[in-house]
């Protein structure tokens, strides 16, 4: 007994300091380098880059080459990029367990953005989808910049002729995200009831939006200055959460989705039909378990009822740009965009997309001009 004591206490030990010492590398960061900024030039282009994690003074615009173009790539010149939660979250290493991706100590991928719209100025040899003028839009690492390259099979479409540019680089990230979670997460269906909570943020608008194209009956969550913009998209009932409380009141949802995570999937299970679905898109702050206590609460919970609740990693797929390029031509579907900048303004824009303020998306004008 005394043997088994002594190996649970040395276990015991030794499993304390190796989350003690896994914590410290986690939150080690490395210094940042000085950057200086880039300035036009024939040979090369603009882009956003950061070498270490931190605030937005991280954010450098510097020179650097053209990207190469292999034969199945598309290379693109990039007339807007959005900007995306997911960008400051890499931006600041935070939560600290994305850093096990993106890279310990600093970023192992020193490029900033992801959704853009712009035009092709050259192709591989071996592509045949697409060609140079085409107008298209998608995801890919390093949006903001001048110029990307993307593989043609991959999260790239046509751009839809009746959005702009700064439109459709405010859809893949956010709107893909609204689409999955309630067509494959929430396997929504016409006459159902939906709750979008964070209804007018960038995630949410698409989600209302989409929600009223599938046939449900939406009902929006949002502050008060927002109540009438989420009616315009179509929710058929707003709630304001600065007044009512949607937990506290007797009206059951076949479908929530949580972009917030401002309450438990206890509290959740109260207004959900008895056999509804949470779909888990935004969660709580913090750099260590903050975004994972609802997933973890709900795991808990799961086999004590009958409800669903499901966390959701979206994925950007060519073909469900596609269907979002669709719905945007059929006129079902239309960006909110709540401000745009420059290039050169990425740090501001940063800085507003961290505020939580934003009502829809914040886009950036690759192609010049002054914030407005």
């Amino acid at each position: 007994m005394a043997l088994r004591y002594k190996l649970g206490i040395a276990l015991a030990v030794f499993l304390a300091l190796a989350v003690v010492s896994m914590a410290a590398v986690l939150r080690y960061e490395a210094p940042c380098p000085e950057v200086t900024a880039g300035e036009r030039s024939a040979g090369g282009m603009q882009a956003v880059h950061y070498y270490c994690y931190g605030a937005p003074d991280v954010l450098a615009l510097e020179l650097t080459d053209l990207p190469d173009l292999e034969e199945h790539d598309v290379l693109v010149r990039v007339r807007a990029a959005g900007v995306n939660p997911l960008d400051w979250h890499y931006m600041r290493g935070s939560p600290y367990f994305m850093r096990f991706e993106s890279g310990l100590a600093a970023p192992a991928d020193r490029r900033m953005g992801v959704d853009f719209s712009g035009t092709v100025t050259a192709v591989g040899t071996a592509v045949t989808r697409f060609k140079p003028g085409d107008e298209v839009f998608g995801g890919r690492s390093g949006a903001f910049a001048e110029y990307l390259v993307i593989p043609e099979d991959r999260s790239l479409a046509l751009k839809p002729t009746n959005i702009s540019h700064t439109q459709a680089a405010a859809v893949p990230i956010a709107a893909i995200t609204a689409l999955q979670a309630l067509r494959d997460k929430g396997v929504v269906r016409r006459g159902q009831t939906v709750l979008i909570n964070g209804a007018s943020g960038g995630v949410g608008t698409f989600a209302v939006q989409i929600a009223k194209a599938m046939g449900a009956e939406v009902t929006g969550v949002c502050s008060t200055r927002n109540l009438g913009m989420v009616r315009s998209l179509g929710a058929d009932h707003v709630v304001d959460y600065t007044r009512d409380n949607f937990i506290d009141a007797d009206q059951r949802y076949d479908v929530i989705i949580d972009n917030v995570g401002n309450h438990s999937p206890l509290a959740y299970s109260r207004v959900l039909t008895e056999e509804g679905r949470l779909v888990m898109v935004g969660g709580a702050a913090g750099d260590w378990l903050g975004p994972l206590s609802n997933p973890i609460k709900a795991l808990l919970l799961s086999p004590f009822v009958a409800q669903e609740f499901i966390l959701l990693m979206a994925q950007i797929r060519q073909a469900d740009l596609e269907v979002l390029a669709q719905m945007m031509t059929e006129g079902q579907l239309k960006p909110v965009i709540d401000r745009q900048y420059a290039l050169l303004d990425d740090k501001d824009a940063i800085r507003y997309s961290e505020s939580g303020r934003a009502r829809g998306k914040i886009v950036l004008n690759v192609s010049g001009g002054s914030r407005h």
